[in-house]
């Protein structure tokens, strides 16, 4: 495959940015989007140009370190796909690709496609966490769990804090995030101490971090790699008006 990849150079967060185009020859339709981009860098490493800066870890649809905007869509075009995951197949031979970092007041770009999602960390540490205590791991039948509970905090404890709902969303809120953060806590019967100080602590870090409010457009789960439902949402809502009425 041949393409034109058109991508945003920014030396660091206090230069001007610009979008620069490159020519990519001879690529695998088998080869993964990460992979094109490490063909090129090394094809500008090579001419004795400076390489394309962009998050990766495990490669493998887990970290969420990949993410990054393509032809306009966080992660691309294949859905439920992080952009680790994202295939050349999925384009056309001669196709040109518009590749840029988030874009998000709260995400602030360090270099070419990288941004600082530190923003999470804050959301996290006001009240991801639980206090029950640690030690040996108790028998599955110890703590009984209702299915229907279990399934729904499995399925938001799949988020992996990649930011596409944010770089999706309008307002540039992160409240799938945060909703699937307090959610997949709050249904099991260890996270019940912190339940109302975690929901409003973590809103609160949420708005205090920069990210926009909640309008419930819909583009964040339509983006998210891991299929995070905006039915969280709501039920973080309720979590915090239940908090706050209890507070007086």
């Amino acid at each position: 495959m041949n393409l034109k990849l058109r991508v945003w150079r920014q030396t660091d967060p206090s230069s001007r940015g610009r979008m620069v185009t490159y020519l990519v020859e001879d690529i695998s339709p088998d080869a993964s989007f990460l992979e094109m981009l490490d063909v090129l860098n090394e094809r500008l490493i090579l001419a004795g140009d400076e390489p394309i800066a962009f998050d990766h870890d495990c490669r493998e649809g887990i970290c969420g370190m990949c993410g990054m905007m393509i032809n306009g869509v966080a992660h691309g075009p294949s859905r439920a796909t992080t952009t680790c995951q994202l295939h050349m197949r999925h384009f056309k031979d001669g196709e040109t690709i518009d590749v840029e970092p988030w874009r998000a007041a709260a995400f602030p770009v360090v270099k070419d496609l990288v941004v600082d999602r530190g923003a999470f960390d804050s959301i996290i540490q006001a009240g991801g966490y639980i206090s029950a205590p640690t030690g040996a791991a108790p028998d599955a039948h110890a703590t009984p769990v209702p299915k229907v509970d279990a399934d729904a905090a499995f399925e938001a404890a799949t988020c992996i804090g990649c930011g596409a709902c944010v770089a999706a969303c309008p307002n540039g809120s992160a409240m799938l995030f945060t909703a699937a953060k307090v959610g997949h806590l709050g249904l099991l019967p260890q996270g019940q101490p912190e339940r109302d100080t975690r929901v409003v602590g973590m809103l609160e870090a949420h708005d205090e971090a920069g990210f926009g409010g909640c309008t419930n457009a819909g583009e964040c789960t339509t983006v998210c790699p891991k299929g995070i439902p905006l039915t969280l949402i709501g039920r973080l809502n309720s979590d915090y008006r239940k908090a706050v009425t209890k507070r007086g």
